[in-house]
């Protein structure tokens, strides 16, 4: 039987027919034109292949582009949470600081004479006994502290110094109630003692007769007597002036004009 289709050229002829056809065709669309107007059309019909082509590929990149800006953003945001943390503990530690130095600038500019020798001293330790209102301080023997040395602030007196170490000193406070110091009313110098009763925010004058003209209100400063303490500092004001018919004194109590449960730093003077 006879095929329909008989045997066609040979693959080796067909390539070569082929390779001779698109030099043909190169030749041609290099030297003349005609081939310009065919070149668009081609463009214009490959355009739709080519973009869908690339779609997967620009999809692809756009979601790694995506998670990468997300994972950038996160560390970012991280970064930006610990830099705000670090400047709001510097900015505490600078109103801390700012604070600090406001009191050191108001007890440096307290009222001690101009000849007076001064120095800033720092509390370290606060006696534990309720009974016992003493502190200690980071000032000692290499720096000139005595016993019995006079201890204010830049508000009055705080009290006087106990025990004197190498390097620390004790300081017993006004209220402490071994403690006493010689004081004047402001108003009109009547001289009375001022002594401890063991509270912080109390002191007692006794022995005041009870026609003695002292009021409420009445501001307390040291009288300069007993040589420790110099004249004129504020001690104390006088809340209570009481008596009772038949008691020859009267009942007079005073709060100290420095809050002694708030002290940081204290100042040490040289009469």
């Amino acid at each position: 039987m006879k095929p329909i289709f008989g045997p066609g050229p040979s693959l080796e002829l067909r390539l070569v027919l082929a390779i001779l056809l698109s030099i043909s065709l190169i030749f041609i669309d290099s030297k003349l034109i005609a081939f310009k107007q065919v070149r668009v059309y081609l463009h214009s019909a490959v355009s739709p292949l080519q973009y869908i082509a690339n779609m997967p590929g620009q999809l692809m990149d756009s979601m790694s582009n995506q998670v990468i800006t997300r994972e950038q953003l996160k560390k970012q945001n991280s970064s930006l949470r610990e830099q705000l943390l670090l400047n709001r503990a510097d900015q505490l530690l600078m109103e801390s600081l700012a604070k600090e130095n406001t009191r050191l600038r108001a007890l440096l500019g307290s009222p001690v004479r101009n000849d007076s020798r001064k120095l800033v001293a720092e509390i370290m330790a606060v006696d534990s006994d309720p009974f016992s209102h003493q502190v200690v301080i980071d000032k000692g023997k290499l720096d000139g502290v005595f016993e019995g040395q006079p201890v204010i602030n830049d508000i009055g007196v705080i009290g006087q110094v106990l025990h004197v170490g190498t390097t620390t000193s004790r300081v017993l406070l006004i209220t402490d109630a071994s403690h006493g110091i010689p004081v004047r009313i402001a108003r009109n110098d009547i001289r009375a003692v001022a002594t401890g009763t063991g509270e912080l925010n109390r002191l007692q004058l006794p022995h005041i007769p009870r026609s003695t003209d002292i009021g409420e209100g009445d501001v307390l400063v040291t009288s300069g007597l007993g040589g420790v303490f110099p004249e004129g500092y504020p001690v104390a004001v006088v809340n209570r002036f009481d008596y009772q018919e038949g008691k020859p004194y009267a009942d007079v109590m005073a709060t100290p004009v420095v809050e002694l449960d708030r002290l940081r730093y204290l100042l040490l003077i040289w009469p």
